[in-house]
């Protein structure tokens, strides 16, 4: 498997966009579904956060407004997932709210798959998606799993921009 960076988080969208996939299937268990979206999310959101974004910024000025706008697309969908996750699946508005975050993070990932992570890798060579993935690797494993505090995301995103 390749460490590069922007393979590593294609790999992730893929996987996000099978549970979506899973979600909207005839007969889906759709609170089970959605737990699993929510920790993917969780754990996506916080390696970007913490290793993508602040690294580009640094090495790719251009791409400023980009992570700008990344970042609050992650608040909404960290605000998306902290009400999904107090949310009963036999709630009237559950699947709704599930299927705005699929939207959401739809556009999203084509946004980065389609835009960003093109301009990324010309500007950056491949020793230095080579180190960001590595990087990326490491938080993942230390990333948190749910979101135990709404927001929680948002200042670490905070954090980084100020």
């Amino acid at each position: 498997m390749s460490n590069d960076a922007i393979v590593l988080l294609k790999e992730d969208h893929k996987a996000v966009r099978k549970l979506f996939r899973q979600f909207h299937a005839q007969g889906s268990d759709k609170g089970a579904v959605v737990s699993r979206i929510l920790e993917e999310l969780t754990v996506h959101t916080y390696i970007e956060n913490e290793v993508m974004y602040p690294r580009v910024r640094e090495l790719v000025p251009d791409l400023e407004q980009d992570i700008l706008e990344s970042f609050e697309e992650h608040h909404v969908a960290d605000l998306l997932c902290a009400e999904l996750a107090g949310m009963d699946p036999g709630d009237e508005r559950f699947t709704a709210k599930a299927t705005v975050l699929i939207e959401n993070v739809d556009h999203h990932i084509d946004e980065e798959e389609g835009e960003w992570f093109p301009k990324v890798r010309e500007a950056l060579g491949r020793k230095e998606l080579q180190e960001i993935g590595e990087q990326l690797l490491e938080a993942k494993q230390k990333a948190p799993r749910e979101l135990s505090q709404p927001g929680a995301l948002r200042k670490a995103a905070d954090a980084v921009l100020s």
